[in-house]
């Protein structure tokens, strides 16, 4: 069975809380191993079911990183709830730059896979490395403009005030000026969609601590964010695992980033942003992306490999 080891990693002047999930080496040998990053989604952390994933792509020959952006969780970083796509964005950076140095790994079949929110971060992410071996995304958030308006202009207006008084507040280094993730329609928060104040409570594991708020200068952020237009960049295989109900972001956008991405695949499901999560999908989503990610890591060759010689034998 994958084991999984508590680690950490400098980012900036800060460091990332991280987790490393191996696969069982009576079955998958002493490495090197390709290797997965994970991105978690807005103010997500580790504790909120990740671990599914880090089994199932450890259980298939992965190496598996996953971690706390700076700010968020266990992670350092002061302001706390501060984010900023821009630095996470330097955080996956040095992620990747971490796991390639693990004498485990295999440098050359390092992927990045990422949900919600971190579709957009494993999107840029996926443009600025061609090196990488493949990408996946899942109930991706790729254009961030789109999904704030899911809410509606109204929604929008009212966050204007937060929103401006975290961004003199934090050029006056005085303390910051939260907004709530997500809450019920018609409050004050980041994400007011119906069901979004369940959905991010229904990812939080029993004993994990979730702080539902973030800095509000990230709301400008947002508004400016299109990761959906650097689509055409990607050069590596890139699979978007499309929620045909989704909730957050129009999902049409996503079925287009596959199409635009010139070795994009796009898996469709009947699910909205949170149902991936969770049974009865998660399983089959789950064992489409492994899949992919075998596939494109060499894993397939080495499966089939073996078999051959049990054959041969």
């Amino acid at each position: 069975m994958p084991t999984t080891a508590r680690t950490q990693f400098r980012s900036g002047q800060d460091h990332c809380a991280a987790w490393i999930t191996e696969p069982d080496p009576a079955l998958h040998g002493e490495g090197p191993h390709p290797a997965v990053v994970l991105v978690h989604g807005f103010g997500a952390t580790h504790g909120m079911r990740l671990a599914q994933y880090e089994q199932a792509f450890a259980a298939a020959g992965m190496v598996v990183l996953a971690f706390d952006f700076r700010h968020l969780g266990d992670s350092g970083g002061s302001p706390r709830q501060l984010v900023s796509v821009r630095r996470q964005l330097n955080d996956i950076d040095a992620a990747l730059d971490f796991i390639r140095e693990d004498t485990a790994v295999d440098p050359a079949r390092v992927a990045v896979w990422g949900t919600s929110m971190g579709g957009t971060h494993v999107t840029l992410t996926a443009a600025n490395h061609p090196e990488l071996a493949a990408a996946v995304v899942q109930c991706p958030v790729l254009n961030s403009r789109n999904a704030a308006f899911s809410s509606g202009l109204r929604h929008v207006a009212k966050l204007a005030g937060p929103i401006t008084s975290d961004l003199i507040r934090a050029a006056l280094h005085l303390p910051r000026r939260y907004l709530a993730i997500a809450d019920e329609p018609g409050r004050e928060a980041i994400v007011t969609v119906p069901g979004a104040r369940q959905g991010w409570l229904g990812m939080v594991s029993d004993g994990v601590a979730f702080d539902n708020r973030v800095t509000a200068s990230v709301g400008a952020e947002l508004l400016l964010l299109n990761a959906a237009a650097k689509a055409s960049e990607i050069q590596i295989p890139f699979l978007v695992c499309v929620s045909d109900h989704e909730t957050l972001m129009d999902p049409r956008i996503a079925a287009h980033v596959a199409r635009q991405a010139p070795r994009g695949e796009a898996i469709h499901y009947p699910a909205d942003h949170f149902e991936v999560y969770h049974a009865p999908l998660a399983e089959g989503i789950i064992a489409d992306q492994t899949a992919f990610l075998m596939r494109h890591l060499g894993l397939a060759d080495q499966v089939s490999g073996q078999t051959e010689q049990i054959i041969d034998a």
